[in-house]
């Protein structure tokens, strides 16, 4: 099958399902939920061994839509939809496919826009700050809900990668197969740079109102649209960016003013007005923290090998040439510790032009890379 699918294997209307989880539940950092909810999604079916299943965990701005449309009026179809259908390389006619909104998120998670049980008031900035090692313990407490004992595999990209990894780590008896995507074993200095400014900007909003903008009727809006703008720079290339927009002007000349005179400055604008109006400032927060905390070989005197030393899982790593956020040398890291820790791992790094926003594109050899891995998982 071509690596472009056609609407026919999409997975069609899907429906959402609130899973509720009524006890306490403490995290890493030693604040206790007094309850929570995840936002899932789900395509295919389990099979009668409960073999099949695949956990999809998304990057910072993603959520359980993973695929197909939530009407035949949706204009957009879930975030992962080019991956996972029938016939897809993650193939619904084959496996039995979860995606959820992460705890802390805000597409109906429990995270800053939830009722917090005993103020009867939104969480706000009150919500506590959570990181992937908390992320997958509630996975695994979804996965006993859903009656899987065993993930056939657990794919992400970037952020979703990281999880995949902690996956391997934290519960090796629970996952055959890691597929680690566009990511890294932690941040580069650079990155949590990146993620503070970014954060800066939200904090500084006169609007941000520490964190309780919903008690004053407003939303961080300008800080949270220069964090997207300048995070999404980050995710893209420059070959990419030049060659989609180059020096392209909005109009036939220089306007001689601070609005928008060239073609990339109306496409981010754009794109930071469009995440403003569909995230949360505090979730965004969040998942920057997240990412920033993720360092599994600190546990281990900083050393990658001892981290994965227990793992069982098999691996398929995957990096983009042009990824620089997270750019190959970060995933040959993991695969170097992998193979000191005598693990199995395969590794492909992709030619490309999309930057770190590769994993999210229908790019044949990537599309055909996923394809064959998948197509050996044995369920």
């Amino acid at each position: 099958m071509s690596a472009s699918l056609s609407a026919s294997s999409s997975v069609g209307i899907v429906r959402p399902q609130t899973i509720a989880f009524d006890q306490p539940f403490t995290l890493q950092n030693g604040e206790t939920l007094p309850r929570f909810d995840l936002m899932i999604e789900t395509y295919g079916q389990l099979n009668a061994a409960g073999s099949n299943a695949v956990l999809i965990c998304h990057a910072l701005s993603g959520n359980h839509h993973v695929a197909g449309r939530h009407s035949a009026e949706d204009k957009y179809a879930g975030w992962w939809d080019n991956m996972v259908g029938p016939g897809k390389p993650i193939d619904t006619d084959k496996f039995f496919v979860v995606g959820l909104n992460n705890l802390g998120g805000c597409h109906g998670s429990s995270g800053p826009l939830s009722i917090h049980p005993h103020s009867g008031k939104a969480y706000g900035a009150d919500f506590p700050i959570v990181t992937v090692k908390d992320w997958v313990r509630t996975q695994a407490m979804l996965a006993d809900v859903l009656g899987i004992a065993t993930w056939a595999a657990v794919v992400g990209g970037s952020l979703g990668g990281m999880q995949a990894l902690q996956w391997a780590m934290d519960f090796p008896e629970r996952i055959r197969h890691a597929l680690v995507i566009a990511a890294a074993p932690k941040l580069s200095t650079q990155n949590i740079a990146f993620n503070d400014v970014a954060r800066q900007a939200i904090l500084t909003d006169p609007d941000f109102h520490g964190g309780f903008y919903a008690e004053h009727g407003t939303s961080p809006k300008r800080g949270l649209r220069i964090a997207r703008m300048m995070g999404h720079i980050t995710y893209l290339a420059e070959d990419g960016l030049g060659e989609k927009f180059g020096r392209d002007l909005k109009n036939k000349d220089y306007r001689f003013d601070f609005d928008v005179d060239f073609e990339v400055e109306s496409y981010l604008r754009y794109q930071g007005d469009k995440f403003a109006d569909a995230f949360d400032a505090n979730t965004y927060l969040l998942m920057t923290k997240a990412l920033d905390y993720f360092d599994p070989a600190r546990e281990h005197d900083n050393n990658l090998q001892a981290a994965l030393a227990h793992v069982r899982a098999k691996f398929f790593v995957a990096s983009f040439s042009s990824d620089w956020r997270f750019s190959p040398a970060r995933s040959q890291e993991i695969v170097r510790a992998l193979i000191r820790a005598e693990k199995n791992v395969q590794y492909a790094e992709i030619e490309s032009s999309f930057g770190h926003d590769a994993f999210l594109m229908e790019d044949a050899a990537y599309i055909d890379a996923m394809r064959v891995y998948l197509r050996n998982i044995e369920v």
